[in-house]
């Protein structure tokens, strides 16, 4: 069966079988994906604190017990430790490893915070004829570190990082209004056009993804995006913290049609909140 047509579980089961790690972009459309910040339960309360008052980078859809590599009001049987294609370790603000596996890694103190994904809406822009380029390439998206300042608290501060699709003109605001129905999948566009103007130097060399192609009457549209936590956590040396690997997600049991009370839903699929 084609991934594109399996179920969130089953691709989380070869997710978990090591038989598929590279990104998740189009992989069960219709599904929430999120991204992942993994780390100690000393700094968990801040770091929320953080993502309520920066929500369109940082929208919280899920959190785990402290200890528990389990996501209940997320889906059935997920494992944080083994259902995401690729994690990137950090040790003291430092990069150390990127792995496939956390299990090893996994201690009774971390806690696991679940962060709205730009990938969830864009099924709901094919829907609507508006092709999404990267996908079209069999790419990674495009991704830039930009200069807008974010809200702070406590150790977390830095700038937004954002997601880049062209799209044409004409398609600007329909494309507005459907991902402004996904706030817990960073919402509505923050930019639209000159990259400059949020401190982007050259659309051609992005910071993380790939690059893609701009064709004549397309613009640049720039959503917020999940790497931003990362910049984040990697700014405030924390002794550990665990991510995703940029475009490797995390894909729930939660339709991204549903309302978004992440445990409503929860309660919807039948699993324990």
């Amino acid at each position: 069966m084609s991934s594109h047509h399996s179920t969130a579980g089953q691709i989380r089961a070869r997710i978990r079988s090591g038989a598929h790690q590279g990104h998740t972009a189009g992989q069960a459309p219709g599904m929430l994906q999120c991204n992942l910040a993994i780390l100690p339960q000393a700094d968990a309360l801040d770091f929320l604190r953080f993502c309520q008052r920066n929500p369109k980078p940082c929208p919280l859809v899920g959190v785990g017990d402290t200890g528990d590599p389990m996501l209940p009001t997320l889906g059935q049987d997920i494992d944080i430790r083994t259902d995401v294609p690729r994690y990137r370790v950090f040790r003291d603000g430092a990069f150390a490893e990127e792995v496939t596996d956390i299990s090893a890694l996994w201690t009774q103190d971390l806690v696991t915070v679940a962060l709205g994904c730009s990938f969830t809406f864009e099924n709901a822009l094919m829907r609507a004829g508006i092709s999404v380029r990267h996908i079209e390439m069999q790419r990674n998206v495009p991704m830039f570190r930009t200069n807008i300042d974010l809200t702070p608290a406590g150790p977390f501060s830095g700038q937004m990082v954002v997601t880049m699709r062209p799209l044409h003109a004409d398609q600007i605001d329909a494309a507005r209004t459907i991902s402004a129905r996904y706030p817990q999948a960073h919402g509505a566009p923050i930019a639209v056009g000159d990259p400059a103007a949020i401190g982007i130097a050259d659309l051609g060399q992005p910071d993380y993804g790939d690059p893609v192609d701009i064709r004549p009457g397309e613009v640049p549209v720039f959503w917020a995006c999940g790497v931003t936590p990362q910049n984040v956590l990697r700014a405030a040396r924390l002794p550990l913290c665990i991510t995703h690997a940029p475009g490797h997600m995390l894909i729930t049991d939660i339709p991204e049609d549903a309302e978004t009370t992440i445990y409503k839903n929860a309660n919807q699929l039948g699993v324990k909140t």
